[in-house]
């Protein structure tokens, strides 16, 4: 088991993070929570380490990353459920935060866990039954906090080409965490992309989800 990585974060392009450990590139999928951040606390050429778990396939060996422990137990969790795969997971991590889905379990909110792309009312139920017990049993996420930054990034170059290229990139990866094209083009009409970055044009995108 691969437990965490230490090195260069080289490229983010949710939901991928390329990291260079000792000159071997690492491909790590993440949810947004990770990115947002990462977007905060990095500068470029710094040293960053991501927490990880490694799932093997007969056709692959992915490795998933987290920025704290709790995303990272929560995910582990959330796999055990019937019907949950990665990419649910990753959903789930993206549109809320570790606390709040917590909360959200905890209350029996069905109505907010099926705003998260690709959970429909049956999975929303299953969610609440299997998590309830796991979420009491688990004294690490009982402790969590949320760690999702609420202050928008600065774009350090501000062109018509970049904000081209935050759009494009933050529809691809709306639509990579389950969202139709034409649903994720929805939640970003409106949104001014100018001085934001990618991560802070996706996260506003996702708040858009919790209000309607």
């Amino acid at each position: 088991m691969i437990g965490f990585l230490r090195g260069q974060l080289v490229s983010k392009q949710p939901p991928l993070l390329l990291l260079d450990v000792n000159g071997v590139g690492y491909e790590v999928e993440a949810p947004m929570s990770t990115f947002y951040q990462l977007a905060q606390q990095t500068t470029p050429d710094q040293e960053v380490v991501i927490l990880t778990h490694m799932h093997v396939r007969e056709d692959a060996m992915l490795l998933y990353g987290f920025a704290t422990e709790e995303e990272r137990q929560l995910f582990r969790l959330l796999l055990k459920v019937n019907g949950v795969g990665a990419k649910m997971a990753l959903a789930i991590l993206s549109s809320m935060s570790v606390v709040e889905f917590c909360g959200y379990v905890m209350q029996d909110d069905i109505v907010n866990l099926t705003r998260i792309p690709g959970v429909g009312k049956k999975t929303a139920e299953r969610l609440l039954i299997e998590m309830r017990d796991k979420l009491k049993d688990d004294t690490l996420l009982q402790q969590a906090t949320d760690t999702i930054p609420s202050e928008k990034v600065v774009v350090e170059m501000d062109t018509r080409q970049q904000q081209n290229q935050i759009a494009e990139s933050a529809l691809a990866a709306l639509i990579s965490l389950g969202y139709t094209a034409k649903q994720a083009e929805s939640l970003l009409n409106g949104i001014d992309i100018e001085g934001l970055t990618l991560e802070a044009v996706i996260k506003q995108a996702l708040q858009q989800v919790k209000l309607t």
